[in-house]
């Protein structure tokens, strides 16, 4: 069975599907033995007639060496690595890469970039990386960057972009094209594309985001533009679903091993010292456990993920003093979003948002490092001393690291790949090690957590010999309501009870 976009395929073989966040239908197909593609939006679903063209990389030299460069029509990625001999094949998503035929002629593309939200390592590499293989792999001489984000489309300038331009801005944190938080009037936005004749839109940005991305998709799709509207997953808290991970996410854990290791020297130079590190990581806790697991020189973690206490039998005043009259000094790592309910419990604070609608949080690290200060004078157990390390902005305003650029690289290619083929309304995403193509629906459906029910979170609590302040009931508890792995950065390691559950639902 071809899956090849504006291929005929059986009704019988094709759902589609309504969704509560898109007016679109949802492009599923089935196939044998439990096959799933869910598929993404083609420009030929709904206009007719457009002409394509044989793939520029045919006569660039740079590609004359490389054997099988364009990708398979069939070929799509499996969301799950690991399966039974009795299991159905599951879901997949399309491989991202090069199609031998395009949809657009290279003199008429107008492309555009914007970025949006927080900053994040890698921002400017994926910048310079699609400016850069429009203009050497497809011959596109036409680019702009959106100054300021989404509002930047109706109130601000524009940057014309060139590899000139962008030719050192690896080499920079931060973003060229600047950001901002909110500012999504989508009928202002899909109209300024039309005035500008754009046709190609390149959207950076995290969760809310790829969320305001979908919303501009569907207006173009309404009012029948031959517009793409693709995204490349950005957010450093690593909280994107499906994806292996995130760009930027490296370079952060591996940024913040420096301000662990400062707490550590601090707290391990006086007696009874406490070295306390709050990391980035508002809903989801990857940070904090990747950098605790690779510093090894963390005795607490404390992550949104998982609810901790302070006071009593097993609770963390308890585990600081054990490990002070046991090793003279620990280092704790807490990300900004623990022990939130604590906190909010303590000082009746109210729940404000952001312009792009997340709650804002308030300052954990001060709060839990006056409580500490507070029992132990209150106690009068012992004298301790307490270093309080912020690094939070330090970490995602630097350059993305080595590992990161050759990612952002892979991701900016691909969703250029897809653009050029007439791809629409999709992310560019590793899977399985793989780049793909997903529909904006799957990434913006929930959030990626550390399940502490998993191995990984085993690991770590192996690691620093903490303890998991979780009861065998909160245990159940957690393990009923966890439907799936966050994402196969966690090494897709779950109870096989749950594993099952998963597929029959999803089969």
């Amino acid at each position: 069975m071809s899956l090849e976009s504006g291929s005929k395929i059986g009704s019988s073989r094709v759902k589609a599907m309504s969704s509560t966040e898109v007016d679109s239908p949802r492009k599923i197909v089935t196939g044998d033995a439990g096959y799933i593609l869910q598929d993404v939006p083609h420009f030929s679903d709904y206009i007719s007639d457009l002409p394509t063209y044989d793939n520029p990389l045919r006569h660039n030299p740079a590609y004359s060496v490389v054997k099988q460069y364009f990708v398979d029509v069939d070929d799509t990625v499996p969301q799950k690595i690991v399966v039974h001999k009795t299991s159905p094949r599951g879901i997949h998503f399309r491989r991202a890469g090069p199609r031998q035929k395009v949809y657009f002629d290279s003199d008429e593309v107008h492309a555009c970039i914007v970025t949006c939200g927080g900053l994040c390592p890698g921002l400017n590499t994926v910048i310079r990386e699609i400016v850069c293989g429009l203009y050497n792999m497809y011959g596109v001489n036409k680019v702009l960057g959106i100054d300021g984000g989404y509002m930047g489309f109706y109130s601000r300038n524009t940057i014309t972009l060139t590899p000139k331009v962008v030719n050192d801005i690896h080499k920079r944190g931060g973003t060229i094209l600047g950001t901002s938080r909110g500012g999504h009037d989508t009928s202002k936005i899909v109209d300024s594309i039309q005035d500008r004749g754009i046709n190609q839109v390149y959207i950076i940005g995290g969760d809310g985001t790829q969320r305001g991305a979908s919303v501009i998709f569907e207006e173009v799709r309404k009012r029948g533009l031959k517009v793409v509207v693709a995204g490349i997953p950005k957010t450093i808290d690593n909280d994107i679903p499906v994806i292996d991970r995130s760009f930027g996410f490296d370079t952060a854990v591996e940024e913040a091993q420096r301000a662990i290791n400062a707490a550590h020297v601090e707290a391990g130079s006086v007696e009874n010292g406490i070295g306390l590190v709050k990391l980035m990581g508002r809903y989801s806790g990857f940070i904090a456990m990747y950098a605790t697991l690779a510093s090894r020189d963390v005795d607490c973690c404390l992550i949104p993920e998982s609810p901790f206490y302070l006071d009593g039998p097993g609770g963390l005043f308890e585990f600081i003093e054990k490990c002070l009259k046991e090793n003279g000094h620990m280092v704790i790592v807490i990300a900004e979003g623990a022990g939130q309910e604590l906190l909010a419990a303590s000082e009746n604070s109210t729940s404000l948002k952001d312009a792009s609608g997340n709650k804002l949080l308030q300052d954990v690290g001060l709060w839990i490092s006056q409580r500490i200060k507070d029992h132990f004078t209150r106690q009068k157990k012992m004298v301790i001393n307490l270093k309080y390390i912020d690094p939070t902005y330090m970490i995602r305003a630097i350059p993305g690291n080595a590992s990161d650029n050759v990612y952002c690289t892979l991701l900016a290619q691909s969703v250029v790949h897809g653009a050029m083929a007439g791809y629409t309304g999709f992310v560019s995403g590793l899977v399985n090690g793989r780049q793909t193509y997903i529909p904006f629906y799957r990434i913006n459906e929930k959030q990626n957590k550390v399940v502490i029910t998993d191995r990984m979170w085993a690991r770590l609590l192996s690691s620093t010999n903490q303890p998991s302040f979780l009861s065998d009931k909160d245990a159940a508890i957690e393990e009923k309501v966890v439907e799936e792995p966050p994402g196969q950065l966690l090494d897709n390691c779950t109870d096989d009870k749950v594993e099952n559950k998963e597929i029959a639902t999803c089969g």
